[in-house]
């Protein structure tokens, strides 16, 4: 079978199925019921979710690759939960901006749903466009704009977004925490920063939040019937709110520095879902 996911030929279903057979191998564990998508910034707070009993390298599973951006790492880990359950934690993803085509950005998401996960819970590092979210501020996505010209889905699939970013996991991550807000996410192509106009283009569209990754992964969970929570760290104010030039560097400072925050909110999160 081939796992070359640019070949027009390749089933990407098949080759998720073969890649999450390689996960279930190497964890012990033939099933795993919750995936999480670490994003920029949010390495440290994945880290006080618990401990993994399994950690694979990206690169031994199939059609994987090694982490291309500074945070992020290139390992899968396999959590246990108190209650029995699996936590399957993704330390990257793949950028639609690193040129391997949608079906490499939405392979995870693709492998998670094989493995047995029926939630999947996408975080991310973003700039904020409301000037009262600084950064490390955690913003529950609400709803998004996919402005990468893009889709996942391939074909005659139409698929209903209403809804997409469950209601019900947004409820709960309230329960948990509530003065979490609400927002619309805008995912642009990158790898560039949004310029200041494009920034406010998003804000006359109804964004609130601007980023390079999540709504294509959000789109394919949907389609494999999984329940979607997406969470963004506001790591920067976008290009025109910040007064500072924009820096990769700042994304991953934000991260640590909230760190103690996000992980005690994704823990007591996963442990309601």
């Amino acid at each position: 079978m081939s796992t070359d996911l640019l070949d027009p030929s390749t089933d990407p279903r098949q080759v998720a199925e073969a890649a999450a057979a390689v996960i279930a191998e190497r964890t012990g564990a033939p099933r795993h019921d919750i995936a999480l998508v670490l994003g920029s910034g949010w390495k440290p707070a994945a880290d006080l979710l618990g401990e993994a009993d399994a950690e694979i390298e990206n690169t031994d599973v199939p059609a994987f690759t090694a982490a291309a951006v500074e945070g992020h790492t290139g390992t899968m880990r396999s959590i246990p939960l108190a209650d029995g359950r699996r936590v399957l934690v993704y330390g990257t993803r793949t950028h639609f901006y690193e040129g391997r085509g949608v079906r490499s950005v939405v392979h995870a998401v693709r492998t998670a749903a094989a493995a047995g996960c029926s939630t999947i819970v996408l975080t991310n590092g973003c700039g904020g466009l409301r000037p009262e979210w600084g950064p490390g501020t955690p913003v529950l996505i609400s709803d998004h704009l996919n402005l990468t010209a893009a889709s996942p889905l391939e074909g005659a699939t139409f698929v209903d977004l209403t809804d997409l970013y469950a209601p019900r996991l947004r409820e709960l991550a309230r329960q948990v925490d509530p003065t979490l807000d609400e927002g619309v996410y805008v995912q642009f192509r990158g790898p560039h920063y949004e310029t200041p106009a494009e920034v406010r283009m998003a804000r006359i569209l109804g964004g609130d939040l601007v980023g390079m990754s999540t709504t294509l992964e959000a789109i394919a969970a949907r389609e494999a019937g999984m329940e979607v929570l997406g969470i963004s760290l506001v790591t920067n104010h976008a290009a025109g709110i910040s007064p500072t030039p924009l820096d990769h560097q700042e994304v991953i400072r934000a991260g640590r520095a909230a760190a103690a925050r996000c992980g005690d909110l994704l823990a007591r999160i996963v442990a309601k879902i």
